[in-house]
């Protein structure tokens, strides 16, 4: 869906916006993170090449040497690109052209799912960011956020959106394709550290569910003043992306670097999050990620999420655990994560930190 840079009305208001709008985020030139340097005028000279990023694996090499570069990647990068991985092409396509349908719409239908408040298991939001001595700020991104879990589907298959008329049908049949590729990289990813191919899917089994998150990145006209999405990591276990093509937008934290990911035809981006990395010891790493605009193309990106329910106890895993590999992180229910996150919510993204046996100073 193409655009020019003042057309798209973003549901959580009637009227255009520009960066100079109150709303919407201008960062101070002081603005910083603890551990990443945040400011968008930063980024380009910053980020790496897209021939130094992630790395991209095909799924059809043989298994060992799979298993394999998923364990290096899950350890070196916290991020992976996968090709040949089976998915339907179809549907692949089919998802992307009803979420670019969706953000098509009238502003004021959106804005009948638009909704602040959390619990709200459906609904449309822009994610804000709080500065320091300002109140929070909204990104330049509008968002669709809905429960992506086939077990559990007449929960929800009615709240998703009514137009396009397509959209449950096709979010209906991807978030089952895409939940059994999330369940076959569990089993590769528990391979990889040494475990029975089920061991994941044992564990997570009754505990975990899928969510998903539609993202839409309008044309900015000033990308230099704003961001798409701030820098954090995922609270979940993985999760999957699939990025529409041609339009460059995520940046992953490596050495001190960003880079791009340029998103390559049919793949999927697959990345560590904070509970796989507390599981595995540290052995696999949840990074520092973000989305950054452009002045000239939409972008969409469409996200599945592997999370966990909140009576779920996260630690690491004993088979990982030894003398010379002592525990990195305590024990802890999932809900307890959730709290200390939302306490750090668009101020700081050190959670993990919290739940360290011996957290450093």
């Amino acid at each position: 869906m193409e655009m020019s840079k003042s057309s798209f009305k973003f549901a959580c208001k009637s009227s255009p916006f520009s960066p100079s709008h109150p709303d919407f985020i201008i960062l101070p030139d002081d603005y910083d993170d603890e551990t990443v340097v945040l400011k968008p005028d930063d980024h380009l000279s910053q980020v790496v090449l897209p021939s130094t990023s992630i790395p991209t694996i095909d799924m059809k090499i043989d298994h060992g040497s799979l298993v394999s570069k998923i364990s290096d990647a899950c350890e070196n990068y916290g991020f992976f690109q996968i090709i040949n991985h089976g998915f339907s092409r179809d549907l692949y396509q089919q998802m992307m052209d009803v979420a670019t349908d969706f953000f098509g719409l009238p502003y004021e239908e959106r804005a009948k799912l638009y909704s602040d408040d959390p619990n709200v298991s459906v609904r449309i939001e822009t994610p804000r960011l709080k500065l320091q001595n300002q109140n929070r700020v909204r990104m330049w991104t509008e968002r669709l956020l809905h429960p992506a879990d086939p077990t559990h589907e007449d929960d929800y298959i009615h709240l998703l959106p009514e137009n396009p008329p397509r959209y449950r049908e096709v979010a209906a049949a991807y978030s089952k394709e895409i939940t059994d590729l999330i369940c076959r990289l569990w089993g590769l990813i528990s391979e990889g550290l040494g475990l029975e191919t089920n061991y994941l899917q044992t564990r997570l089994h009754g505990s975990s569910k899928f969510c998903q998150t539609v993202n839409f990145y309008p044309p900015c006209p000033d990308p230099e003043l704003t961001m798409g999405v701030p820098v954090h990591t995922d609270i979940g276990v993985i999760t999957i992306l699939q990025q529409v093509q041609g339009v460059s937008g995520l940046q992953v934290i490596k050495d001190g670097k960003w880079l791009a990911v340029d998103p390559l035809p049919d793949a999927f981006i697959v990345n560590v999050a904070d509970q796989l990395e507390v599981m595995s010891n540290g052995r696999y790493k949840s990074v520092h990620h973000r989305a950054v605009t452009n002045q000239v193309t939409s972008r969409i990106s469409i996200i599945t999420f592997s999370r966990l329910n909140n009576d779920a106890i996260v630690g690491p895993i004993e088979d990982l655990i030894n003398e010379e590999q002592p525990a990195i992180y305590r024990n802890y229910h999932f809900e307890e994560f959730l709290k200390e996150f939302s306490k750090q919510l668009e101020t700081r993204w050190n959670v993990k930190q919290v739940f360290q046996l011996h957290p450093s100073t």
